[in-house]
């Protein structure tokens, strides 16, 4: 399977969007090799990294989204259940999970009806090594059709995850621990 060939089914080879999510895809899975050479005594599945990983944001374009040139109908933190849905359809249950479960760094069900978020009230929280993998690289780049895509810190990413609770900053804080060995 090649996720570039499912990428060209729902993107224009040319268009501003396909060329944000194939960057940020690339960085993400070779951010994610990257950590999961670092608990390879987990034996994560690095041919499912590379390509859930290329795939995790294919749900962008049904997204209002006009920086990453994208026009559908739905607020951006809804792309990931929305990818998932793609992806199912497809044959790609596993991963559309990561899909699902990456935004953020997961979401609750209990978080969707707090906040009423425009979701399936289910948890969305990444479970398998891949996934947590993924969502953990995902977060050292932006793609927000503006920046050149240099990795961000790993300060900077626990400071805008505070913003949504200390939880969220430690969740990312344990993977830190797990997948870089601090």
């Amino acid at each position: 399977m090649n996720p570039l060939d499912i990428i060209a089914e729902f993107y224009d080879l040319g268009s501003k969007s396909y060329r944000i999510l194939v960057k940020h895809g690339r960085q993400v899975a070779d951010k994610a090799v990257e950590a999961a050479m670092n608990v390879s005594h987990l034996e994560p599945n690095l041919n499912f990294i590379k390509e859930a990983a290329m795939l995790h944001d294919i749900g962008i374009f049904e997204t209002d989204s006009p920086e990453l040139g994208c026009t559908g109908k739905h607020p951006y933190v809804s792309h990931g259940f929305l990818g998932r849905k793609i992806l199912d359809n497809i044959g790609l249950p596993l991963h559309g999970l990561v899909c699902e479960r990456h935004v953020g760094v997961g979401i609750s069900a209990e978080e969707i009806r707090r906040y009423h978020l425009p979701l399936p009230q289910r948890d969305m929280v990444p479970i398998s090594i891949e996934e947590q993998i993924i969502c953990y690289a995902d977060k050292f780049y932006s793609k927000n059709g503006k920046t050149d895509g240099d990795e961000k810190s790993m300060e900077d990413i626990l400071n805008a995850l505070h913003r949504y609770g200390p939880e969220k900053a430690a969740r990312f804080q344990s993977w830190i621990r797990l997948f870089e060995g601090h």
